[in-house]
């Protein structure tokens, strides 16, 4: 179940985003009015009504019956423009977590191994738990993994936004794009936008160590079905915007792939030239440690010195007398 924990952000960011777009489907379709509430009355004055405007602007000067779905298209694009010197960054800092924890595998493994033994007690696993804070901390890494959902939640009022841009616009909601209706759940751009979700997925994988690949498997498979729920759950409108936001990850990750990692990788190994991997865990510690539940005087043991002592005090006392 731990190796689940870093991806329940994810998962509960999900489950959010199809809630809260469900909820704003219904705060204002009865007359298709734009919502008046502190929540999302707040984000469609600052966001879906600025967005509405750029949508309608692009529309007009792209025209043709797909004009809008090609201005969500375009303002995706910028939006992701904006956002890429941050996603960068943070892939670049994960990628530089990932290369230093490879050379931490080995005594992660003796640590991991042994948490996975019925008979530790619980000072044990205390000493084991503590031994696994300080590799990480004396070798300067996170305990999280340098992952981070900030450019997801960045976007998640931008997703409100240009659904409530189109839903409380009579001719964006009217609007199709070859063929699809932005207003309505669209199969056809849920099923483009979780290929792409695998895609990326996939590719996320390449050069990775093997130990490290098995755990982020879990990782290319909750994207794609992420993507494919909440595409679901949306208009055309914000699945649209999802699949070509997609499609722009999967560029942003070959980047990663084949020009931040192979970089990554040779200033790890220069790094670590000047201040090695610190050894905190070895298989002597872990040896000594479980020696010390075999040391122990075992229970019956235990009971019959205390008796003896007792015995013999007694006997003390009564050559006193």
């Amino acid at each position: 179940m731990k190796k689940y924990r870093k991806y329940l952000g994810l998962a509960v960011l999900t489950v959010t985003v199809m809630l809260v777009l469900t909820g704003c489907a219904q705060s204002g379709s009865a007359a298709n009015k734009p919502p008046t509430d502190v929540f999302y009355g707040t984000i469609f004055r600052f966001i879906g009504k600025p967005l509405q405007n750029i949508m309608l602007y692009f529309s007009s000067a792209i025209g043709g019956a797909n004009g809008a779905g090609w201005a969500i298209i375009l303002m995706t694009f910028v939006v992701r423009m904006v956002l890429l010197p941050l996603m960068l960054n943070q892939q670049r800092k994960s990628t530089t977590q990932q290369e230093k924890i490879a050379r931490l595998q080995p005594q992660m493994k003796l640590i991991q191994e042994t948490m996975k033994r019925k008979d530790l007690t619980q000072d044990q696993q205390m000493t084991l738990a503590g031994w696994q804070r300080s590799l990480y901390s004396q070798n300067n890494l996170s305990i999280t993994g340098g992952m981070g959902c900030l450019p997801l939640i960045i976007q998640f009022p931008i997703m409100i936004g240009i659904y409530q841009a189109v839903m409380y616009s009579k001719f964006l909601a009217n609007s199709t794009f070859f063929g699809i209706s932005l207003s309505e759940r669209s199969i056809a751009v849920t099923i483009v936008a979780t290929i792409f979700a695998f895609v990326q997925g996939y590719i996320s994988l390449i050069g990775i160590a093997p130990e490290q690949k098995k755990q982020m498997q879990s990782m290319m498979l909750l994207n794609p079905v992420m993507t494919l729920f909440i595409s679901m759950s949306v208009s055309g409108s914000v699945a649209l915007y999802w699949a070509a936001g997609n499609f722009f990850t999967v560029i942003q990750q070959v980047i990663v792939t084949f020009i931040i990692m192979p970089k990554v990788k040779k200033e790890v190994d220069e790094e670590l030239k000047h201040e090695p991997i610190k050894e905190i865990v070895s298989a002597a510690k872990i040896e000594a440690l479980l020696n010390q539940q075999t040391s122990a005087p075992e229970p019956a043991e235990h009971d019959q010195k205390a008796h003896e002592n007792l015995r013999n005090r007694n006997k003390g006392k009564q050559k006193r007398r």
